[in-house]
């Protein structure tokens, strides 16, 4: 071994076994007979960003209210930041921030009045608090709106209150439930882009649910398919990509519909799965984009028949969805926000 070698082995060792910032080993949870949460297992490393995918009723909200300490685990356990959920609540609670799916802050406070009192239910000091509420007003960029009302902010500009809010006391683990439902997509773009900036300027470790893939492929490190409570698939984007049988999808629309269309496509050499999307219009993943947009071009001609369209692209998260779920994640309806907001620390679970 170098010399080099020598001295990086310490700080090698030390970081392999840095504890991760949350553990879900074997949870369960039942509501009598019915199995929400079936023995799913993961963890998510200190200062990544884990994304969870599902439709719904697939388990993804019950996980993160157990991990959150809203909801008892039947079985199992889940440990954040080091503390059991079950055993210790409060400690839980004291480093984690909760941003939910609807917008909590009060309207007819200011921006600052909202995040002073979230700053008092956390018990943050009076001079801690007002060098906290500056800090998290310049990170999301609403320092000059910190006197309007809430009320006459924009979508976007709310939502940013919130995540400020969910920072002011200072959390170890941010937790994000579909953080940009209802964005027009520049917001969505600007609410990336600030959570992956908070990530590295404050060291966050993040876990989010989403039903937007853009989303789960540009902000991710991983992400993790629930569907019917259980774990189906977990990786990087990438990787889960990878994991998908064909290196291409090739979208075709045909002029005229058929029953044979689907069948006719399913036998190309090289054609791993065929999704039929709309009359006419299919998604067809191959091995080869190439070739087999070649033979799409020669059985039109041969049949007499007319490509209205014809595209090549990689691998997408929706095609990992459907692989995995047998269904596409945008037909499903977005859940109705009933996310509430963890108990301040103290409280009685």
């Amino acid at each position: 071994m170098s010399a080099a070698a020598a001295d990086n082995a310490p700080a090698q060792k030390a970081a392999a076994i840095v504890p991760a910032a949350i553990v879900v080993d074997h949870a369960v949870k039942r509501y009598g007979s019915f199995e929400a949460v079936k023995d799913v297992s993961f963890t998510v490393a200190d200062g990544e960003i884990f994304g969870l995918l599902g439709p719904n009723g697939a388990g993804k909200s019950t996980l993160i209210r157990m991990m959150t300490t809203l909801m008892p685990i039947t079985s199992g356990r889940a440990i954040v930041a080091g503390h059991d959920v079950a055993k210790d609540p409060n400690a839980v609670r004291r480093v984690i921030g909760v941003i939910p799916q609807a917008l909590t802050s009060d309207p007819d406070l200011t921006v600052e009045e909202n995040l002073s009192i979230y700053a008092k239910l956390y018990s943050v000091p009076r001079a801690e608090r007002a060098k906290n509420i500056a800090e998290v007003l310049e990170a999301v960029d609403l320092t000059q709106w910190r006197g309007a009302q809430t009320k006459t902010l924009s979508g976007g500009m709310r939502r940013r209150l919130e995540i400020a809010r969910g920072l002011v006391h200072n959390p170890e683990i941010f937790f994000l439930d579909e953080p940009t439902t209802g964005l027009d997509p520049v917001s969505r773009i600007a609410v990336w882009e600030m959570l992956d900036n908070l990530r590295r300027t404050r060291h966050l470790t993040m876990l989010l649910t989403t039903h937007y893939m853009e989303e789960a492929d540009k902000l991710c490190d991983r992400i993790a398919i629930v569907d019917h409570g259980t774990l189906v698939a977990l990786g990087t984007p990438i990787e889960l990509k990878h994991s998908v049988p064909g290196a291409n999808v090739v979208e075709v629309h045909f002029d005229r519909e058929s029953e044979e269309w689907q069948k006719r496509l399913e036998g190309m050499e090289g054609v791993t799965s065929v999704q039929a999307e709309s009359a006419g219009f299919y998604r067809v993943l191959t091995s080869s984009g190439s070739k087999t947009t070649m033979q799409l071009v020669e059985l039109a001609a041969s049949l007499g028949e007319t490509l209205t369209s014809l595209s090549v692209q990689n691998t997408t998260l929706d095609d990992v969805f459907v692989h995995y779920t047998g269904r596409q994640l945008r037909d499903e309806q977005v859940k109705p926000p009933a996310f509430t907001l963890p108990p301040r620390p103290g409280a009685r679970p």
